[in-house]
């Protein structure tokens, strides 16, 4: 079987943005973006899927916040999108479809845990992680477990995440600790870029393992001293930028592959179609799951 895990708030700010979903009137303003989730979600059962899980942040701060301030928050966020967490939340259930509301942890550290959980059973053959975060392809493990993209269609496996980044999923914390990230708040160490992080660490793989010489890296990297030298003195803040960047794949998320298996639509979902401005959308789920029953 094949397992596919959705980052759900990532789908969410995909549709709010789009520009198809601002000329489409059937859906009030208030539930378009959860609309478009919902049927895309209902499109990959189509299409074939069978295990399926969606993670979302229930809200964005997380334990994180508490390590470093500048981490991200809910500021800023569009209310009319903020809005639409929690109903895309309870749309996605009547679907029938296994959602992972996170509150203390992130959507992409139960996107790890089940990544971590789904690769582990034998019977799983591979596991898609349906996002183009690049925090989430320290998850990848060779062409069992991927990442792939929804709306340009690309698959990432572990020698195309060593093609983009310059340094193995192992490495991914490490490289964001150096060269920061800014949509989650943090800035990584002064004169460390893509090339210099992934140059080094493709060498020594991990922080502790860098030497404190630049004389001793192995590798040619422009400025070298002065980024030794930056490392040596900010070293417990790369540490810290790591830990902010290395996703937990202990968070709870209570269910095995098996549970992951779609079942058919729950009833509240013709309400929630009607809501949605689409009728349709039940009675495809429930066509669908006519069908699965038959085989």
């Amino acid at each position: 079987m094949v397992v596919h895990l959705v980052d759900g708030t990532y789908e969410l700010f995909r549709y709010f943005l789009s520009p198809a979903a601002a000329f489409d009137r059937s859906a009030p303003p208030e539930l378009r973006a959860v609309r478009g989730v919902v049927g895309s979600i209902l499109g990959m059962l189509e299409d074939g899927a069978t295990h399926l899980g969606v993670a979302t942040d229930h809200v964005i701060e997380s334990f994180r916040n508490a390590l470093w301030p500048g981490y991200k928050t809910g500021e800023g966020i569009d209310p009319l999108l903020r809005g639409q967490f929690e109903p895309l939340e309870e749309a996605l259930g009547a679907l029938g479809v296994v959602v992972w509301p996170m509150v203390e942890f992130e959507a992409d550290d139960a996107l790890a845990a089940a990544a971590a959980m789904a690769a582990a059973d034998t019977r799983v053959e591979q596991v898609v992680v349906c996002t183009p975060d690049k925090d989430l392809s320290q998850c990848v493990r060779g062409a069992r477990v991927v990442q792939l993209d929804r709306r340009t269609r690309e698959v990432r496996d572990e020698e195309a995440v060593r093609r983009k980044f310059g340094v193995s999923p192992a490495s991914i914390p490490d490289w964001l600790a150096l060269v920061g990230d800014s949509a989650d708040g943090y800035p990584g160490l002064p004169g460390w870029g893509a090339k210099s992080a992934a140059a080094v660490l493709a060498r020594h793989e991990h922080l502790e393992r860098i030497p404190a010489r630049a004389a001793e890296w192995d590798v040619s990297v422009r400025g070298s001293e002065k980024l030794a030298a930056t490392l040596a003195e900010q070293r417990e803040r790369a540490q810290l930028f790591r830990t902010l960047a290395t996703l937990r794949a202990d968070a709870p998320i209570g269910v095995d592959v098996d549970g992951l298996g779609w079942k058919g639509p729950r009833a509240e979902l013709a309400a929630w179609s009607t809501r949605l401005g689409a009728p349709a959308l039940h009675e495809r789920a429930a066509a669908l799951a006519a069908v699965r029953a038959q085989l």
